[in-house]
């Protein structure tokens, strides 16, 4: 039995699961939420869904895409449903870490310095370019992205909750940006793709920027709160197979020693995924199940959302970049070589 028929006989297998009930939840006003978003970010209906899971899922995301598809306006709409106000970061070659932070500044009325906080300190940052700010600068996010706070100065100031970075970066070939840092790069929970929509879909743009020149935006809103009531919700309502846990670990575990699994496989990957992978893809599968109303994940959830969890965690080797390799080939390629335990 090859992986993928394995994988569909063990989903056949969690039917058994049941799916969780509409009444009360927090699921439904959710996918208002989503539909909502999806309103004014058309034909981007898979990029609306994983920002919901990231939020989920107490994650950061990366959207990835060219100049024009629509990444500011998601994470700007989402901001806008949730009735929260939207801290910007444009980075450029010029900035500071301080700009990000925030500094000490000198007060002469009573002598003494004070903490002036900087835009970070926000429930959803929108962190624009992020690629075209040198090392020096994104390094000012590590401690806030991964503990929620931020030093300056010797002291220690707690960001506020709920803390979402959603950052935006084109790619990497386009002049003016810099690779970001493995950490930097480990510390974001998916990285989404941001393709061009489809003609029919960007007829539909076309019209509803040209409607939006005169009518009035929505007044339904959604509040940060939901995020948190529904994070509650899904806590110890979705169950996860032993087996699937096993898959999770599997397929991380793989991009480290991919050559005992597929010689060419191992001669594309350079650096494997951390054990953070491991536990971002099992946060974001709960949250995938729980908002398709289930209360148990299959194999299908792992291998929809491991691209979205690993394409950014891996490093691939001169090989791979030679033949013009992508990540997302080898996420393919290593779906297909990693089996599910029975």
């Amino acid at each position: 039995m090859n992986p993928l028929e394995r994988a569909d006989s063990l989903d056949s297998a969690h039917a058994s699961g049941r799916y969780l009930p509409n009444v009360g939840s927090k699921r439904e006003e959710l996918l208002g939420l989503r539909e909502l978003v999806q309103a004014s970010i058309i034909g981007q209906s898979e990029v609306v869904e994983l920002l919901l899971i990231t939020l989920l899922a107490s994650g950061h995301a990366l959207l990835e895409g060219l100049p024009g598809l629509g990444k500011t306006r998601a994470v700007k709409t989402l901001a806008e449903s949730l009735g929260t106000e939207l801290h910007r970061l444009q980075f450029t070659p010029d900035l500071l870490p301080s700009d990000v932070t925030g500094s000490l500044v000198y007060s002469a009325a009573n002598s003494a310095f004070r903490f002036d906080p900087g835009p970070i300190f926000g429930n959803v940052v929108l962190i624009d370019e992020i690629n075209r700010a040198p090392a020096k600068v994104q390094s000012a996010l590590l401690e806030a992205m991964e503990e929620r706070q931020v030093t300056v100065g010797g002291q220690t100031h707690k960001l506020p909750e709920p803390f979402f970075v959603l950052a935006t970066q084109n790619p990497i070939e386009q002049e003016g940006t810099y690779p970001l840092p493995e950490a930097q790069l480990d510390r974001f929970l998916l990285h989404i793709e941001v393709g061009y929509p489809a003609p029919e879909d960007e007829l539909k743009i076309l019209r509803l920027v040209r409607g939006e020149e005169t009518q009035a935006k929505p007044t339904k809103k959604s509040s940060l709160e939901l995020i948190t009531l529904a994070r509650q919700e899904l806590q110890g309502s979705v169950k996860i197979a032993e087996n699937i846990e096993r898959y999770i670990v599997d397929l991380v575990v793989a991009t480290r020693d991919a050559k005992a699994l597929d010689p060419e496989l191992g001669k594309w990957i350079e650096t494997g995924a951390s054990p953070r992978a491991v536990i971002g893809l099992d946060k974001v599968t709960r949250a995938r199940a729980w908002l398709e109303g289930r209360d148990f994940v299959s194999a299908d959830d792992v291998r929809g959302l491991a691209p979205a969890v690993l394409r950014h965690r891996l490093g691939l080797a001169y090989e791979a970049k030679a033949k013009n390799i992508t990540p997302g080939q080898v996420i393919a390629k290593l779906l297909d070589v990693v089996a599910i335990a029975g």
